[in-house]
């Protein structure tokens, strides 16, 4: 929470635009070390981990203290807010208008199966981590009332189902002490991170994962496919006015999703109470982010289905890829590594959990012989949701990307639901080891 050296977010963008400049400038280069190197580590990796150590050495932060006339106040960078309130949506504008939703419903009940697969291992591993961890430290059961660990874990089980909002509607429900909230917040950034950059790290190695997991990658191999012939067929020299139409339509697709939004959450919170309530299991329907993310994949799917689609052939998904790995950079930022170990109880208890989350998924995809692709997104979709399920994703294929989105939005229909149950067997636990 220290003053970064460099405050100024045009100075922090820039930076930032310079480390995505060196890492494709590497990741390109024929060099026997850097193909070496970038066979092992994704460049997505990268675009995400190297922000966290500028952030880690105080460069640059996403949020500080400032004291002023003896009173601190928090500052925050607004380069995240920007990138996911208009980068995101515009990027997954781009990456749906030539969509094929045929291909995607021919990708089958594999996929709805291991997102909630991965669903269910976020509700039953909170309750275990809890116990597990709660025998060897006992301050993690002894708290009561506000201070109830339990509670503060039930903002992580909402925020690993479906989003902020569902995260938010778990912290008003069970009314956990703010003051220790930042410590949840921590968990969540780090855990979740940590386990989104194994999955893209396994990435790399797609294809060995799918021969020991016995799975049938045909459907997604012909969702990609029918991606790249088209792309091919309308792909020509892309022009100034090409770029110009390209980012006009997906910016001001942007800008009326926002305004939908709005209305709609507006409207929803002034029609019905219990969704204006945030301690309502309904609230998340209120989210603007949730509308706003509904709306922006509407409008590409809408899109698909007119000549806009062929935009694909000047280069839109790579536009929105452009927008994606931003995105990327600034969720970096969130993250300082020097305080993963600050309290690490709860760190131990989130690196249990998700474990138990990730075991069953290996466990269901090897059972049902499910795709990587469908393990990597489906757990994506609950723990990362319309924030990394897309870049997850995208990382396999551009054409992929809205199976992400799509999986991401059921995630926060599903999140407020689940987690509420989690809490609540993590509350039975409590009682049962105190």
């Amino acid at each position: 929470m220290t003053k970064p050296f460099f405050t100024n977010d045009l100075v922090a963008f820039g930076i930032l635009a310079g480390v995505l400049g060196l890492i494709f400038y590497t990741a390109s280069s024929r060099h026997k070390f850097w193909r070496k190197f970038y066979s092992i580590v994704p460049a997505l990796l990268l675009a995400y981990m190297l922000p966290a150590v500028l952030t880690s050495l105080n460069i640059i932060s996403e949020e500080w203290t400032v004291v002023e006339n003896g009173k601190e106040t928090v500052q925050h960078s607004r380069l995240y807010y920007v990138a996911s309130r208009l980068l995101l949506p515009a990027s997954l504008i781009l990456f749906t208008l030539s969509i094929d939703l045929g291909a995607i419903a021919k990708l089958g009940w594999k996929a709805l199966v291991m997102f909630f697969t991965g669903t269910l291992g976020i509700i039953v591993g909170g309750p275990v981590a809890l116990a597990l961890t709660g025998y060897f430290f006992p301050d993690l059961i002894s708290a009561t009332g506000n201070d109830a660990t339990w509670r503060g874990l039930a903002t992580l089980a909402g925020s690993w189902i479906g989003g902020g909002a569902n995260q938010a509607a778990m912290l008003e429900i069970f009314e956990y002490n703010q003051d220790l909230y930042g410590g949840m917040v921590l968990v969540d950034i780090v855990v979740a991170n940590i386990w989104m950059a194994l999955l893209l790290i396994g990435i790399n190695y797609d294809t060995r994962i799918n021969r020991w997991l016995k799975a049938d990658t045909s459907a997604i191999e012909e969702l990609k496919q029918k991606v790249i012939e088209f792309t091919e067929k309308t792909q020509r020299i892309p022009s100034l006015r090409d770029y110009m139409v390209i980012l006009g339509i997906a910016f001001f697709t942007v800008a009326v999703a926002h305004e939908g939004a709005t209305f709609i959450s507006e409207g929803l919170k002034s029609a019905f109470p219990v969704i204006a309530d945030k301690s309502s299991k309904m609230s998340s329907l209120g989210s603007h982010f949730f509308w706003l993310i509904s709306l922006a994949t509407a409008a590409g799917i809408l899109f698909s289905f007119t000549r806009i689609r062929n935009l694909e052939g000047a280069g839109a998904s790579k536009i929105g890829s452009v927008f994606i790995y931003f995105l990327v950079a600034t969720i970096g930022m969130k993250i300082d590594l020097s305080k993963i170990f600050e309290q690490p109880e709860l760190i131990l208890v989130g690196m249990i959990w998700m474990s138990i989350h990730a075991v069953l998924l290996i466990f269901v995809a090897k059972w049902i012989k499910a795709p990587y692709f469908f393990l990597a997104v489906g757990s994506q979709a609950n723990v990362g949701g319309a924030a990394s399920a897309p870049i997850v994703a995208s990382a396999f294929h551009p054409a992929l990307t809205s199976v992400g989105a799509l999986l991401a939005i059921l995630g926060y229909v599903v999140g407020t639901y689940g987690a509420w149950f989690s809490a609540i067997l993590m509350s039975w636990v409590t009682d049962l080891l105190r």
